[in-house]
């Protein structure tokens, strides 16, 4: 368990470091791009990860489960097979896919509301392939626990598309429109992160096998993850259509329509993400080892490993909840100078309690086999998020959005916790949640009150840090109190650490 921790722990800095330096690129992007340049950028990728999820999504996560079968049982070939198995069929789809797209361009374009999205969408369609291969070998480490070239890789690749698209956006005269600048820093990124795996997975002695035997069964059990990536690709594609046609439908201007929507996934879903960055570093290290415990019957370490993992999302939600709540509007004018961006990410801060439970669980009950459930959760989610964006935008506006999102991640958190809890037995989770409750709480009101008394003396950016300061002095005497963190452990890991390198010099 101590080399799990140690391991999530150089995991989260590698994504911690690739989510900050995405977060800046975005902010360059907003005031670069503009509200509407950003949300014909972002029409754009949402179209595209359709193709992208349809093509790999669920096999790298399958593979990595299947690799973690064949090792429990010592069987190498039964590894080569499968990884082979699932890059034959990540080519299989995304080749002639793309091909089908290039010759159909025109009748395709026409489902585009704004034609400018569409040639963004082409020019990130021809990495497809190289993409879609990058994410299986991505598997392949998954599954053998070479962490850190799966999060360095993810690193570069991050940091690519941020130097070539500052550089066509900023730098250099290219004669280009910005979001089309954009999408060409997203292939480049794709190439070189393809590049780079596969050199290394041939460099570390990596092989394939003839997929005889595991093509098929990896397949049917990719098809449900793909299934449920590929449905919220679309669902995500079709509210980038649905929204700004409901918001005119309901007296706005298209400008208008699609800058609401650029806020709200240019700007406010990065925010609302932020713990994305924690709990997919603890998802990608539990994930091999809670298959190995399933298929060796360890029900024991099964059930604490849940656990762990689900306390531990919890705990990094109900952290940011009321940072996000008392200075979530300073955030929004402090990096987009934009006010409506930072009263959406003030109003969504509840959100990050069933997304952070969705985001963790979907990845345990996947990492057990129970795919087909996920899927399903997901679909009923999807229906209520639908449903509010057809409904709700006349009365809301943006906020129809974020109404959307709780619904649909609050019936997929429940579904997967009463699951989970069938899976992997009691959980044993009441006592941790009702003792976090008031801590949130406590910390919240303080953080309003703070914000509330310091920003008519002082400006936004002094009073968001005091007020950030004053949650935190609230928060982690709480949480050592109520014995949900021991502030003793980093202390005395220090300490260990410091008398240790003292023994080695003497």
């Amino acid at each position: 368990m101590q080399n799990l921790y140690k391991t999530a722990a150089v995991v989260t800095v590698f994504t911690a470091f690739e989510h900050f330096l995405g977060f800046l690129y975005r902010i360059i992007l907003s005031r670069t791009l503009g509200p509407e340049g950003l949300g014909l950028y972002q029409v754009a990728l949402t179209l595209f990860a359709v193709f992208l999820t349809a093509s790999s999504s669920g096999l790298p996560i399958t593979l990595s489960r299947v690799i973690s079968k064949h090792r429990a049982r010592g069987s190498k070939r039964g590894e080569r097979a499968a990884t082979s198995s699932a890059l034959l069929a990540a080519l299989l789809f995304s080749l002639p896919i793309t091909l089908l797209l290039f010759l159909l361009r025109t009748p395709f374009t026409r489902i585009f509301a704004d034609a400018r999205s569409a040639d963004l969408f082409y020019i990130i369609l021809v990495g497809l392939s190289f993409t879609s291969v990058y994410a299986i070998i991505r598997g392949s480490f998954w599954g053998n626990r070479r962490f850190f070239a799966y999060s360095l890789i993810e690193l570069v690749e991050e940091i690519v598309m941020i130097v070539v698209g500052v550089l066509l956006i900023v730098v250099l005269p290219t004669g280009l429109a910005g979001p089309n600048c954009a999408a060409v820093a997203v292939l480049v990124s794709y190439l070189a992160s393809f590049s780079i795996a596969l050199c290394y997975f041939f460099a570390r002695g990596g092989k394939l096998a003839s997929p005889r035997g595991e093509f098929l069964p990896l397949l049917r059990s990719s098809l449900p993850v793909t299934a449920m990536r590929t449905s919220s690709s679309l669902i995500g594609s079709l509210i980038s259509v649905l929204f700004p046609m409901r918001m005119m439908a309901s007296g706005a201007s298209s400008a208008r329509a699609m800058s609401e929507y650029g806020i709200v996934y240019g700007m406010v879903m990065p925010v609302i993400m932020v713990p994305s960055t924690l709990i997919s570093s603890i998802a990608l290290v539990i994930v091999p080892e809670l298959s190995e415990c399933y298929y060796r019957g360890e029900q024991q370490k099964l059930a604490a490993l849940v656990k762990k993992a689900l306390s531990s999302s919890v705990l990094i939600a109900c952290l940011l909840i009321p940072l996000f709540l008392s200075v979530g509007e300073f955030v929004g004018i402090f990096l987009y100078s934009n006010a409506r961006s930072g009263a959406l990410i003030e109003g969504g801060a509840l959100l990050l309690i069933p997304l952070s439970i969705t985001m963790i669980s979907t990845s345990i009950l996947n990492s057990l086999g129970c795919e087909k459930q996920t899927l399903a959760f997901f679909l009923l989610g999807s229906a209520a998020m639908l449903l509010c964006v057809w409904f709700l935008p006349p009365y809301l506006g943006s906020g129809a959005l974020l109404v959307g999102m709780a619904c649909d991640y609050l019936i997929t958190a429940v579904c997967s916790l009463l699951l989970l809890r069938r899976k992997a037995g009691k959980l044993g989770l009441r006592s941790f949640f009702l003792r976090l409750v008031p801590v949130t709480a406590l910390a919240a009101a303080a953080g309003v009150l703070a914000r509330n008394l310091l920003i008519g003396v002082l400006g936004y950016v002094p009073a968001a840090l005091l007020t950030m300061l004053v949650v935190l002095l609230v928060e982690l005497p709480l949480l050592h109190v109520l014995r949900l963190v021991d502030l003793r452990q980093p202390v005395l890991w220090l300490k260990t650490r410091f008398f240790a390198k003292k023994r080695a010099k003497a």
